[in-house]
């Protein structure tokens, strides 16, 4: 049986996410592996890796807030926006104070609309954009909506300066380095990025690689495993019973009495929740229906296995599954 859940990887730097990821399938000989949000090759931190029937729940591990803290250099633009891209443009940034730092990144601070990098895998009209890039072919990437929760200065050196942030699913850090030098007049670019969090998963609690690549050695990886539903603990939690785990896994929806996520009222339509079996395992990602007050099951596992291994279902009624 393969086994499910998340190891949370200190990047190195030099590594491409992918690599991190295909290493990890191969050591572990788990089927299936990805990892759940990219991190540049020059970035460092942490890079959530999820293995077995856990790579289903990767699509709530991407929309969770992620923390970062970048260093940007002033005075010097460049085509990838970041320190291994070609210089484009330079100025001098000797006159850019620490006051209107402050007040530029304010700008950033909230729901914003964002470019992004013409060196990245966006794609437009079916390619992704460093294909463009590469082939010197025009192109202009579409502004998208990206939500910058908090924004900070944490030290100014010019002409480098350490920011703090913590941003929401698809935000670029090298552009908003980037957006920054545009604004301050003089260019600027991301120098080294470090990311400090995605949700649950903090830095401090990452594992280096090589430390991993020991664990797989000596055959004790699994002690970086961390459940499935490690990633989900900021929803409401439903215990399913007996006869309510069977409508479940035959992909019938539940009414369940007494169950708000405020004082004040029920459920929001399309709220999530996790489900679990009697043995206490998390058995199903569970979705609210307000028009009919029923929550309807999202994704449903085999077994309630909460972080040991599922085996696979075909649930009825057009419940996603385990193949």
């Amino acid at each position: 049986m393969d086994a499910s859940g998340f190891i949370n990887v200190d990047k190195p730097a030099g590594w491409t996410s992918f690599r991190v990821a295909a290493l990890v399938r191969r050591r572990s000989g788990v089927r299936r592996a990805g990892h759940t949000g990219t991190l540049d090759p020059t970035a460092t931190g942490v890079l959530v890796v999820c293995l077995g029937p856990a790579t289903r729940l990767s699509e709530y591990v991407m929309e969770l807030r992620k923390a970062y803290r970048a260093e940007v250099r002033l005075g010097v633009a460049t085509d990838t926006f970041d320190a291994a891209g070609v210089p484009v443009s330079e100025a001098d940034s000797a006159g850019v104070s620490r006051e209107q730092v402050e007040e530029a990144l304010s700008a950033f601070l909230g729901e914003i609309e964002q470019v992004p990098p013409l060196f990245s895998a966006i794609k437009h009209a079916g390619e992704p954009l460093y294909r463009y890039a590469r082939s010197q072919r025009e192109v202009q990437p579409r502004p998208r909506r990206v939500v910058v929760h908090r924004l900070q200065l944490l030290d100014f050196q010019p002409p480098l300066l350490t920011i703090e942030l913590e941003c929401g699913k698809g935000t670029y850090v090298r552009s908003l380095a980037h957006d920054l030098g545009q604004r301050l007049g003089c260019g600027a670019h991301l120098a080294s990025l470090v990311r400090l969090r995605v949700g649950p998963f903090a830095l401090e609690d990452a594992c280096p690689l090589p430390r991993l690549e020991q664990a797989f050695d000596e055959g004790r990886w699994r002690e970086f495993l961390l459940p499935p539903d490690t990633a989900l603990a900021h929803w409401p939690r439903i215990d399913l019973t007996e006869e309510q785990t069977t409508a479940v896994r035959y992909g019938q929806a539940l009414a369940v009495e007494g169950l708000a996520l405020s004082p004040t009222q029920g459920p929001a339509d399309g709220a999530l929740a996790r489900g679990y079996g009697p043995e206490g395992g998390l058995l199903a990602v569970l979705r609210y229906d307000v028009e009919g007050a029923l929550w309807h099951p999202a994704k449903v596992f085999a077994s309630a296995a909460g972080g040991g291994a599922p085996d696979p279902l075909r649930a009825k009624g057009g419940v996603e599954s385990d193949a």
